[in-house]
């Protein structure tokens, strides 16, 4: 399998050459840790075996939520978190599409037009929950923005997982919609462009080009949740592509595959340092959150979503307490490893 720090090291420098001008302090970061993932010469940890003294090191990720090598664990948590909150409904899977006349000032201003994207999206539904004459109620929403398409290029939408269902928290009552239908596509697209174009203007963001009339906005169901839940749990915390779609790196060019709409395998191939900026161009601005919940699935609605689960009558699971992690063995002699340095600075990993 080809590694990302290594394409890294390689085609830096073409990188630099071609859009060197165009890269952000976000970028060099991410590039930096990346490049040094668990390779020589990173950050160790030191540990040594408690019967016969034999000392390993093991070298530390780079922990950054753009390499494809790290946050494994934090995605996965997310989804934990996520299926506790799970209702006995139909879900749907609502996503926000801007259009392509709007990805420069996305580009050029990507923390607050992101941040817009993500809360117009919310306001959208919210908005027809509560004027909804079944529901008149407050619903919940999973947001989740990317910013690529299946070809890796930029194409900043948001996906939002949505219970089909809103509580009357005054009356303490539950009201879903008919299986299979949630909202109008077309009406969430009107109101979606509008709320759009209210909050470029409170943010003092102007563009010259001129906008389509005609929004797109997808809603479809996805049955219980859980599969959409596990879907864009993936793509959370571990970079766009993944080290197994990096499938060769020959005479300066790379090559990765990814699925088409249809399922059907397809393959680009880009000069490396092209293929560098392919993926920097998804790098999210410091400490700009992703992923954000809603509604009555908002972190602080921990009462008000227990509160709908006993009105449904789900079963909630019982607290498990939390597994001490298992114990790293000693290589020769199979004794207990314990750790004497957490944190060493260029040595050569030794895991042997």
């Amino acid at each position: 399998m080809l590694l990302l720090s290594h394409l890294v090291a390689r085609y830096q420098g073409e990188l630099e050459r071609r859009h060197g001008h165009q890269l952000l302090p976000s970028h060099r970061q991410a590039l930096q840790a990346m490049g040094r993932c668990r390779q020589s010469g990173s950050d160790v940890m030191r540990l040594q075996c408690s019967d016969c003294e034999h000392s390993i090191r093991i070298p530390h990720s780079c922990g950054h939520r753009s390499c494809p090598h790290c946050q494994h664990h934090e995605s996965q948590q997310w989804i934990e978190r996520q299926r506790a909150k799970l209702l006995p409904v139909e879900y749907f899977l609502i996503t926000f599409t801007v259009p392509a006349e709007l990805r420069q000032i996305f580009w050029q201003q990507q923390r607050l037009a992101y941040d817009l994207l993500l809360k117009t999206a919310w306001e959208t539904i919210d908005s027809f929950a509560r004027r909804d004459p079944k529901l008149r109620g407050k619903i919940g929403a999973h947001a989740v923005l990317h910013t690529h398409n299946r070809r890796l290029e930029y194409h900043p939408h948001v996906h939002l997982i949505v219970p089909a269902g809103a509580i009357n928290v005054q009356k303490r009552q539950w009201r879903d919609k008919v299986a299979g239908y949630l909202f109008p596509a077309g009406n969430l697209a009107r109101v979606f462009r509008a709320k759009w174009y209210e909050g470029m203007r409170r943010l003092g963001l102007r563009l010259k080009t001129p906008l389509p009339r005609e929004w797109i906005v997808n809603c479809k169901s996805v049955g219980r949740g859980e599969k959409a839940l596990v879907y864009l749990g993936r793509y959370l915390y571990r970079g766009v592509l993944p080290e197994k779609n990096i499938i060769a790196d020959h005479e300066g060019k790379v090559s990765f595959c990814y699925q088409d709409n249809k399922g059907t395998r397809q393959v680009r191939t880009l000069p490396g340092g092209e293929f560098l900026w392919l993926l920097l161009r998804h790098v999210l601005p410091r400490r700009f959150r992703r992923v954000r919940d809603y509604g009555l699935l908002h972190g602080n609605a921990k009462r008000l979503i227990q509160g709908v689960q006993l009105l449904l009558r789900v079963e909630l699971p019982i607290p498990e307490l939390p597994r001490e992690k298992a114990p790293m063995l000693c290589p020769l002699c199979q004794g207990q490893m314990r750790i004497i340095a957490l944190r060493e600075r260029g040595m050569t990993p030794l895991l042997c």
